[in-house]
C-alpha cells in the first residue's frame, strides 16, 4: 500500500538509468507565497532587460538555454561574455551555460556557498535550480525588488534505478530572511519581536511615532504609519535636518518622488545624513524601506530613537 505518487510528467519518466529529475509539488505551485516569488524575479528580469527588448513570461522556458542568463548577468555585471550571441544545438546552448554560471560563481566567491544549480539543471529546465540561481543573482546586486521570505517548496525527486523509478521527498528552501540571503546573519531585537512577541512590537510602533511626531510636528507634518509615511523618505530627510538642527537644501532630495529610484534617492541621501551625524551604516538597505519592509523601517527609526531620544 505506497501512498499515491506525484503525477509525474510524461518526459519526466523518460530518464536514462541512473539519471534524475525533480518535479515541484503542485500544491507548492500553487502557494502564494511561491507565485509571488516567481512573479518578483520575472518582473526584475524584465525590468533589467527593458532596453535589450526580452521579456521573459515562463522562467523555465525562456532561461535554459543560457541567452536570456547571458544578457542578464552582462548587464547587472556591466560586462561583456565571449560566447556565440544564437545557440540552437543542445551542445552549443550548454557550452553558453557553462561560461556564465562560471561567470556567476566568480562573481558570488567567496561569499557563496557550493551552488543549487549547474548546467544539466538550468538546461533541463529545472525550475527550482533557476530560482536559486536568480535568487543569488537578485541578493548579490543588491536588486531593488523585495523577495518574499521563507519560500519553502516540496519537490518530488525522480531516480531511475535498474528500469525502475524511485521517489522521494525533499523540502527545497528557496528564500530565508533579507538579511540571511544578503549575508548578515546577525539576528537583533526586531528579529525576536516579529518571531516570538508581536505583542510587544506594537509598542515599540508607538513609542516610535510618538518619538518622530515630537519632531516632524515642528513642521506641521505628522505621522500615524510607520509602515508606508516613510517608504519615499522625504520625513527621513526632514527629520534628520530637525534631529541635527540644519535646513537641508531642496536641490538635494525629491520632495515630491513620483519613481521608485526618486524614493531610493531620498532614503539613501536620509542615510548618508544619518553617517554624518555619527550614526552606524543602517542595517536595511534604501530599497527595503521604500518596499514598505516594515522590519528595515523600524530599524532605521529606532536607531534615530536611541540617539536622540532625549531631544527637546
Amino acid at each position: 500500500m505506497c501512498p499515491a505518487p506525484v503525477e509525474v510528467h510524461p518526459e519526466d519518466s523518460l530518464l536514462e538509468e541512473n539519471e534524475e529529475r525533480t518535479v515541484i509539488d503542485p500544491t507548492s505551485r500553487d502557494d502564494p507565497r511561491f507565485k509571488e516569488l516567481v512573479k518578483v524575479l520575472i518582473d526584475w528580469i524584465n525590468d533589467v532587460l527593458v532596453e535589450e527588448r526580452i521579456i521573459v513570461k515562463q522562467l523555465e522556458e525562456d532561461l535554459y538555454d543560457g541567452q536570456v542568463l547571458q544578457k542578464l548577468l552582462e548587464k547587472l555585471a556591466d560586462c561583456k561574455l565571449n560566447v556565440a550571441e544564437v545557440t540552437q544545438s543542445e551542445v552549443g546552448q550548454k557550452q553558453k551555460l557553462q561560461t556564465v554560471l562560471e561567470a556567476v560563481q566568480e562573481l558570488l566567491r567567496p561569499h557563496s556557498r557550493p551552488p543549487q544549480w549547474s548546467v544539466d539543471s538550468i538546461h533541463g529546465k529545472n525550475l527550482v535550480a533557476i530560482l536559486h540561481l536568480l535568487v543569488a543573482l537578485a541578493m548579490h546586486f543588491r536588486a531593488p525588488i523585495h523577495l518574499p521570505e521563507h519560500v519553502s517548496v516540496q519537490v518530488v525527486v525522480v531516480r531511475k534505478r535498474e528500469g525502475l523509478l524511485h521517489s522521494s521527498h525533499v523540502t527545497e528552501e528557496l528564500t530565508t530572511t533579507t538579511e540571511m540571503m544578503m549575508g548578515r546573519f546577525e539576528r537583533d531585537a526586531f528579529d525576536t519581536l516579529f518571531d516570538h512577541a508581536p505583542d510587544k512590537l506594537s509598542v515599540v510602533k508607538k513609542s516610535l511615532i510618538t518619538f518622530v511626531n515630537k519632531h516632524l510636528n515642528k513642521l506641521n507634518l505628522e505621522v500615524t504609519e510607520l509602515e508606508t509615511q516613510f517608504a519615499d523618505g522625504v520625513y527621513l530627510v526632514l527629520l534628520m535636518g530637525l534631529l541635527e538642527d540644519y535646513f537641508v537644501p531642496l536641490h538635494n532630495f525629491y520632495l515630491t518622488p513620483d519613481s521608485f529610484d526618486q524614493k531610493v534617492h531620498n532614503v539613501s541621501f536620509a542615510f548618508e545624513l544619518m553617517l554624518d551625524g555619527g550614526l552606524k551604516k543602517p542595517k536595511a538597505r534604501p530599497e527595503d524601506v521604500v518596499n514598505l519592509d516594515l522590519k528595515s523601517t523600524l530599524r532605521v527609526l529606532y536607531n534615530l530613537f536611541t540617539k536622540y531620544k532625549h531631544l527637546e
